[in-house]
């Protein structure tokens, strides 16, 4: 039952954070329509799922790993795997400004859609070649102004909890902007949501910033290597957090 009133309490208060804060990064976002990196409402969509987290009962999300020191004003092609619509919020703890590649369906939602447009986020309609195109040329706009693009290259959540197969769509185009990757590891998001009641459930995850990796010689020749290397990479930082994890709860149960 307390979990159960946990659970809605905390879909209470996410409807109330997004409500709340969604006009505020508007006008920022009116403020500031004619920056290209939109920076400003990127900040407020960072801290609207940074307030949402830190409300919740159930929720304990922290990031650790070193950021390159010069991603404040050098993008990079940011990649994680991809557990669940949690992610987001988890990933909203990083310190940087990025653009997301995300569904389009989610930017047709009621106010969460207007802060994914306000942010100037990047939309994809998956498997349609037209958008892919689109959403490469966006990308590509968004590298040049010195923004991050963010990119879950296995395309869609794994709901088996294992690692799928990686797309080759954001090594291309690291590549081809000269601009290195950044993998990011996630962990534990997929104990925040269920499909049935009470939906909302308690959880510890953890994100892990590993080694950039650079692109500066490579040609696009070199996509396959480096998208293996990656998941390589991501695979390998993937198990030694869940170890973490699994150390973590047993010192310190909650």
């Amino acid at each position: 039952m307390k979990e159960a009133v946990r659970s809605l309490f905390t879909a209470i208060e996410f409807g109330a954070v997004v409500t709340t804060m969604t006009p505020v990064m508007g006008l920022t976002w009116l403020r500031d329509r004619d920056d290209p990196t939109q920076r400003a409402p990127g900040r407020w969509m960072r801290r609207i799922g940074r307030t949402a987290s830190r409300l919740s009962p159930l929720w304990d999300f922290d990031v650790d790993g070193t950021p390159p020191a010069d991603i404040g004003h050098r993008p990079y092609v940011v990649i994680a795997n991809h557990e669940s619509v949690a992610d987001p919020f988890l990933l909203s703890f990083l310190p940087w400004d990025m653009r997301w590649v995300a569904k389009e369906e989610l930017f047709r939602m009621p106010l969460l859609g207007w802060t994914f447009r306000f942010s100037g986020d990047i939309p994809l309609r998956r498997g349609e070649g037209d958008s892919v195109r689109t959403m490469m040329t966006e990308c590509r706009r968004a590298l040049a102004a010195g923004i991050s693009v963010m990119i879950f290259p296995e395309g869609k959540r794994s709901k088996a909890g294992t690692l799928l197969p990686f797309r080759d769509g954001a090594f291309s185009l690291a590549i081809e902007a000269g601009v290195p990757i950044l993998p990011v590891v996630i962990a534990g998001t997929r104990d925040c949501l269920i499909d049935g009641p009470p939906w909302i459930m308690r959880a510890r995850a953890r994100a892990r910033v590993l080694a950039p990796i650079e692109t500066a010689t490579m040609t696009t020749t070199d996509v396959p290597a480096l998208r293996d290397h990656a998941r390589t990479t991501i695979a390998a930082g993937l198990s030694t957090l869940l170890g973490d994890l699994e150390h973590a709860g047993a010192r310190s149960p909650r």
